[in-house]
């Protein structure tokens, strides 16, 4: 399945000298994977860090580097290479290819190109922090940003000179979602999307906690898809070691307590709310001041209090948004979650199996969605690409309910 916005999209790829080059094979690759056509064009010097017969093999296409290349200039091969493209992306973007393009300069194959095309433009940048910083590299930077030109990164960290900083490239899977964030279609744009994820942990004493084994990786990825859709996005995330995704505003909290204090605070601005989250149904009546010891050859016996149900008191205010649960199950799949979406009056539930390798701690997924007028199966995928379908039926539920109000 396609990236949403990226599916059959022509993709130009530039890649220009440095030692990130090597990373365009895997953008290449990711791209592909999101249903794009690609054809690279490299420079002179890129082709001194990865050669082109890599790049060949990866795109299913002829990789060109030079303008006096005569087969395929004898039909003005850069003319038509540049028509064809849908949209030119060149990552890495060298400080020296940055101030050529800034200053519109045709010096090579792949700046003549960006000249020639009417196409959207992208660049991802990617040079020592030094060279970032500069100042004549950041009049550069903003000089395309006035003209239109989407600019992805860089990131920061360590870099291959030594250094560390600002200036890495990002990494391809990132650039992806740049990319599909500024092409859309933007389904969500302008909404208030609150999504919570990963799991929630109630302390017994200052050792030891009740929690479960969600990772939270689906709950961030369905965030990082309404983000790509143009949705301003509030992800409320238990204690997860998960990189925010771009463009997403973040609140960490521990306890189901403090998920639904922030989440009912985020709810009441927001039109939708998932709630991806793997909440703990019960906590300790009382949290030990110490860590408890044993007692002999005697077991412990914790009193168990019920924690309050987001879902249903958002589902009771005044304001209530478009409301997703997720359900995660062992057995009698779609009978629970049918159960829960009638109980709680809800909008959507997502339901999973859970354990035996499935659901938790996985990079893979499958959900059957629930609604009041059945069931739809969203097969089997990696959680990005099923968070992306999933975000993109919701879109359009809610759109239909918004539209029929």
């Amino acid at each position: 399945m396609g990236v949403t916005g990226l599916a059959q999209v022509r993709i130009l790829l530039g890649v220009s000298g440095g030692i990130a080059a090597y990373k365009g094979a895997d953008l290449v690759r990711r791209l592909r994977d999101a249903g794009c056509e690609v054809r690279v064009v490299m420079t002179e010097s890129a082709a001194r860090f990865v050669t082109p017969l890599t790049f060949q093999a990866l795109s299913g296409n002829p990789v060109r580097s030079s303008l006096w290349d005569e087969s395929a200039e004898a039909a003005m091969g850069h003319i038509e290479l540049a028509r064809w493209a849908d949209q030119i992306l060149v990552a890495p973007a060298s400080a020296d290819v940055i101030a050529r393009l800034a200053h519109g300069m045709a010096n090579d194959l792949l700046t003549t190109l960006c000249l020639a095309s009417a196409s959207p433009l992208a660049v991802a940048p990617a040079m020592n922090q030094q060279m970032w910083a500069n100042p004549a590299t950041q009049e550069n930077v903003q000089t395309l940003r006035r003209r239109g030109v989407a600019i992805f990164g860089p990131a920061s960290g360590s870099q291959a000179c030594g250094e560390f900083g600002s200036g890495r490239l990002l990494e391809a899977m990132e650039i992806v979602a740049e990319l599909a964030r500024s092409r859309g279609p933007h389904e969500l744009a302008g909404v208030n999307v609150v999504v919570s994820a990963g799991p929630t942990y109630e302390d017994i004493d200052p050792v030891r906690f009740l929690g479960n084994r969600s990772s939270g990786r689906m709950g961030f990825a369905v965030a990082e898809a309404a983000a790509e859709q143009g949705a301003n996005v509030t992800l409320v995330a238990g204690p997860v070691h998960l990189s925010t995704p771009r463009g997403v505003r973040r609140i960490d909290v521990r306890s189901a307590r403090e998920m639904h204090a922030a989440v009912l605070s985020a709810a009441a601005q927001a039109d939708i709310y998932i709630a991806a989250a793997a909440v703990g149904d019960f906590r300790p009546s009382e949290i030990a001041a110490h860590k408890i010891k044993k007692q002999g050859d005697g077991g412990l016996s914790l009193v168990l209090t019920q924690n309050p149900d987001i879902l249903a008191d958002i589902a009771g205010l005044a304001r209530r948004p478009f409301l997703v649960g997720f359900a995660a199950e062992t057995e009698n799949l779609e009978a629970y979650a049918r159960a829960k979406l009638e109980r709680k009056r809800l909008d959507l539930v997502a339901a999973n199996r859970v354990g035996n390798g499935l659901g938790f701690e996985t990079d893979e997924n499958a959900i059957t969605l629930i609604s009041a007028d059945g069931a739809e199966q969203l097969p089997t995928a990696p959680k990005c690409e099923l968070a992306r379908d999933l975000v993109g039926r919701i879109a359009a539920r809610y759109r239909a309910k918004r539209d029929a109000a």
